[in-house]
């Protein structure tokens, strides 16, 4: 009679041919041989992502995340205020585009040139705006000092009084709505002034990939 082999004491026993359901290479398709953990069956790691492997559900970095809820108050509170204001002052009805000119212009007179670069929209855009804004009284036209061939948009004493009511609208306005915060909501809000002053002035110049590019050379 043939001698049996001698089973081998430090391994599994699989004299009945079924697989070894708890060898490390596929115990729940969990760890490989050698121990490196997988997340499937098939003996590769599974895809980076969100909780259900989807690399497009990933979680986006903190300062997106920050961004997008910055973005979000920003523009609620951009809307509550101008309806608010509406609402309170049936005679605010001027569109946030000539304010922020009659904003600018409250500095110092400039063509139209100058005031479509420092609101960074197109020349006819800010003449079409400019146009509203002499028929309201507004604006005039001044001589131009430096070229007698171009004019300056001032401010009238209108658009003045105009201007200061629209801002005493808003400080009305604010002010009832921080009387109604809580103490630390307050002390909260004012605490952030310097921060947002900080990113306000880091918005209006542009980053460094918005610069122009030079010209490169034959191109000019």
């Amino acid at each position: 009679m043939p001698s049996q082999p001698t089973p081998d004491p430090t391994g599994p026993d699989t004299s009945d041919g079924a697989p070894d359901l708890t060898a490390p290479s596929v115990r729940n398709g969990s760890e490989d041989a050698n121990g490196t953990g997988h997340a499937n069956g098939h003996g590769t790691e599974a895809p980076e992502g969100g909780p259900d492997g989807n690399p497009d559900h990933r979680e986006p970095p903190p300062a997106v995340e920050h961004a997008r809820l910055l973005t979000d108050v920003v523009t609620r509170l951009r809307r509550a205020l101008r309806s608010s204001i509406r609402t309170d002052y049936p005679w605010e009805s001027l569109p946030m585009a000539q304010i922020e000119l009659l904003q600018t212009l409250a500095a110092a007179p400039l063509r139209v040139g100058e005031l479509a670069a420092r609101q960074r929209l197109a020349p006819n855009t800010v003449s079409g705006l400019v146009s509203k804004l002499l028929d309201a009284g507004f604006v005039d036209r001044q001589p131009d000092p430096g070229d007698r061939r171009t004019a300056r948009i001032a401010l009238t004493d209108d658009g003045h009084r105009q201007l200061a009511d629209w801002q005493h609208a808003h400080e009305r306005r604010i002010a009832g709505a921080l009387g109604s915060l809580t103490p630390a909501d307050r002390d909260a809000v004012m605490a952030a002034l310097p921060g947002l002053e900080s990113l306000a002035r880091a918005l209006a110049s542009p980053l460094p990939d918005e610069r122009p590019a030079r010209p490169a050379a034959g191109e000019r």
